[in-house]
């Protein structure tokens, strides 16, 4: 959305044990070339100039509330990429379907989908999870990787692979065998990242993805990934809500949505536990298909010493925005974003929930849809517009392009509005 900042304003700290905060549980730690494995401890060491913290204990920032945005849950969002394993991360391929194969994507057919068999599922797609490695003279790191090609590409989060500096290097574990990468290309404005083998192996297995539209509250699903360095760690849980707003740093305070250091996400929240290592971790469901990328948790904010763990409150973001921003970078190495051409705020003057408009930016696509100063959006295809926040992030969860049906409360009436979404680069 142009011109508007969906930075949270933060002003006292909160206190008490209802309180946590959302942070990102960062990518595992670790010192020393690219040749050999890294040392037992991987996550003991600190990566210099990053902006996700300690990597060993994640010590959860003071939970804040914010100005004017009650309906914002806050959580303190931990990078889920503590480095150090396979961390599943996946992604949709490019929309040139013929370039995966068919042959080497995983399913799994259940039996009796209300009683999945989880270890096939885990079975299924172990082999299309990889570990990811960066090292350079700043420092280094770990996070995960998913396949999604046999030409080596791979998904992860775009802050498991930005170390800042120019040298640095990746390698890829793929079944015990590590293999150099590439960047191909990086989003920090939705935390996705596209890397390639330098030579891949010609046996490469790919991780089939679902719609995540057509996700359920309730419906059952796995997280696979590598929390604390324990790879192929799985857990499982159910999709606890859906288009949640969720908000955390980006990898530099001048990146991000809007440039403005942040990434605002509609994610998947999900009860499946989640923990520091997990970044770039695939979310599935009972079929083995990947319905999202673990990406960040809640943590309890119990003091700046307390260490950071599931509180079963984990996030993804969904396979569809996924898939859309992959298709991107691995085309062109960038991606552009909708945008739908107002400021907004929350609407704070009344009890009716939604996003008040405070600009409207002309030639913009809510422009020609008649959208006024004053009106307050409660609802996007029939999601609730809870927020400013909310309303950012739901805006962000859709194409360039797209025509979107708004529910707009104008003078107390209500009435829907269709707008055709424009683009905003980064």
């Amino acid at each position: 959305m142009s011109s508007q900042d969906p930075r949270p304003h933060f002003d006292a700290p909160q206190s008490g044990p209802e309180q946590f905060q959302t942070q990102q549980p960062r990518a595992q730690q670790w010192q020393g070339p690219m040749t050999g494995p890294p040392p037992s401890n991987p996550y003991a060491q600190n990566r210099p100039n990053t902006h996700y913290g300690p990597p060993q204990v994640f010590a959860p920032r003071p939970a804040k509330a914010r100005a004017g945005m009650a309906s914002i849950v806050a959580v303190a969002l931990l990078s889920a990429g503590v480095g150090g394993g396979a961390a599943l991360s996946a992604d949709y391929f490019l929309g040139n379907e013929d370039t995966t194969s068919p042959v080497a994507t995983t399913q799994v057919v259940q039996a009796d989908p209300s009683n999945p068999d989880w270890a096939e599922v885990a079975d299924s797609v172990s082999e299309a999870v990889v570990a990811i490695q960066v090292a350079s003279n700043a420092g280094a790191g770990q996070g995960s990787g998913v396949i999604l090609d046999t030409d080596g590409t791979i998904v992860t989060n775009n802050h498991v692979i930005d170390g800042g500096a120019s040298d640095a290097q990746i390698r890829v574990v793929v079944a015990n065998q590590a293999y150099e990468a590439t960047v191909v290309g990086t989003d920090p404005s939705t935390d996705l990242a596209v890397i390639r083998l330098v030579d891949p192996p010609s046996n490469l297995k790919t991780v089939t993805f679902a719609n995540s539209s057509k996700l359920v509250v309730g419906e059952p699903v796995m997280a696979i990934g590598n929390p604390l360095g324990l790879s192929d760690t799985a857990t499982t849980g159910i999709v606890s809500a859906l288009n949640r707003p969720v908000t955390t740093p980006a990898v530099s305070p001048t990146v991000g949505d809007q440039g403005n250091g942040v990434v605002v996400t509609a994610a998947v929240q999900t009860s499946a536990a989640i923990n520091p290592g997990n970044s770039g971790g695939a979310l599935l469901n009972t079929s083995g298909e990947l319905i999202g990328i673990t990406s960040s948790i809640a943590s309890l904010s119990s003091g700046a010493s307390s260490p950071s763990g599931s509180i079963g409150l984990g996030f993804a973001i969904g396979s569809d925005q996924v898939r859309y921003i992959t298709d991107q970078l691995i085309e062109t190495g960038t991606a552009k974003h909708a945008q739908l051409g107002v400021s907004a705020s929350d609407n704070a003057r009344s009890l009716l929930l939604g996003a008040q408009v405070a600009e409207v930016v002309p030639g913009s696509g809510a422009a020609v849809a008649g959208i006024e100063v004053g009106d307050i959006i409660t609802a996007v295809e029939g999601v609730n517009v809870t927020s400013s926040e909310s309303l950012v992030a739901l805006i962000r969860n859709a194409e360039v392009g797209q025509e979107l049906t708004l529910s707009v409360v104008r003078g107390g009436n209500e009435q829907g509005v269709n707008v055709t979404l424009g683009s905003a680069e980064g």
